[in-house]
């Protein structure tokens, strides 16, 4: 089956999209990518989806809703127009809005109807809701493409807006947000007018503060077991007025939050073991290099496209599973009372 997957993640700088061909042949998924690109946002549009969605209007926001999966639509017909492809299903994460599922909130904006409407090809969005109401976190998504499709690594280690983990725990998968990274590092960035610290070379100059790092490390999540996972909310409720308060230079405040990222994920993780690491934080040398320094993992950072890709191609892959009747949510890794079949579909 031919999927496109559709990956927009919480640093809100531009949309994934990634055409894939599935197979399963003896019980065993393989996978090709066909074609992928990535789309910037235009400003406006950053600033809707980064600030401004949570304080429109009812009105406003539906009628946003419905725009931005229009936009999605576009960029799909676009797509398949470049490369000349038709897949059988298209997967849309949408945006993180909301995210508090400890009061069975949440939305992901991007209607799937104006998807569907647009390209006319069937379309599943809205993954999320049928766990939290089922008492899941209803996140992270991605595991069990890392169990079927990348089952090989002991660990999975994506980094993007925040960075997530998954890894087989005896007969179970296991996964949950570890730390928010890039959502917190680009939003100081941009007071300077950068989009990133590309390669980590502005973190690479300053000094860990000590009595920063300690508060950091003792903020009440890291403490939770799992599943847990995290959203902007618990970010800007917990993290950024200790990084606003503490006074220090910007070089000092990356550098400082780039070693709390890092011995997050020595916590979760055994020295030696094998950890694949996708998304935007693979191509940041010295957030990887302090990573494998406190970790002591073999980290492993595979081709471009997977990389880049990775996450679009499993919301490929979750359509393809909608599309056969199986789940995509793990319960062992969300703690939903069940397994469940995540999405809404919309066919023309």
């Amino acid at each position: 089956m031919r999927s496109i997957g559709l990956m927009s993640g919480t640093s809100v700088d531009g949309l994934d999209v990634c055409c894939a061909t599935f197979d399963r042949r003896d019980g065993k998924w393989s996978f090709t990518i066909d074609c992928a690109r990535g789309y910037s946002y235009p400003d406006s549009l950053k600033r809707q989806l980064g600030a401004e969605v949570q304080k429109m209007s009812a009105l406003e926001f539906v009628t946003f809703h419905s725009a931005y999966g229009r936009f999605l639509g576009e960029r799909v017909k676009d797509f398949m127009a470049e490369f000349g492809v038709r897949p059988d299903i298209i997967a849309s994460h949408g945006s993180t809005v909301f995210h508090e599922p400890e009061k069975k909130v949440m939305f992901q904006i991007g209607d799937g109807a104006a998807i569907a409407a647009e390209t006319g090809i069937p379309t599943v969005s809205d993954f999320r809701r049928l766990d939290i109401m089922l008492g899941g976190q209803g996140a992270p998504l991605v595991p069990i493409g890392d169990n079927l499709l990348f089952g090989d690594y002991d660990y999975c280690l994506n980094i993007g807006g925040f960075s997530n983990i998954s890894f087989r725990q005896g007969d179970k998968r296991i996964a949950f947000d570890i730390s928010p990274v890039n959502y917190v590092i680009n939003r100081f960035t941009r007071q300077i007018g950068l989009e990133m610290d590309r390669d980590g070379v502005i973190a690479s100059r300053g000094q860990v503060n000590q009595a920063l790092l300690e508060g950091l490390n003792a903020l009440d999540y890291y403490a939770r077991p799992w599943p847990k996972s995290l959203g902007r909310e618990w970010v800007e409720k917990q993290v950024f007025p200790l990084l606003d308060s503490c006074g220090l230079p910007l070089e000092d405040i990356l550098r400082t939050y780039y070693e709390h990222c890092a011995f997050q994920l020595s916590r979760v993780t055994e020295p030696g073991q094998s950890l694949l690491v996708t998304g935007g934080g693979a191509y940041n040398k010295f957030l990887i290099e302090r990573m494998r320094a406190l970790s002591g993992c073999d980290i492993v950072i595979p081709e471009p496209a997977i990389i880049e890709f990775k996450e679009a191609l499993i919301f490929a892959f979750l359509g393809v599973l909608y599309m056969l009747d199986e789940p995509s949510c793990l319960r062992s890794v969300t703690g939903a009372a069940k397994d469940n079949i995540g999405g809404m579909l919309f066919k023309v």
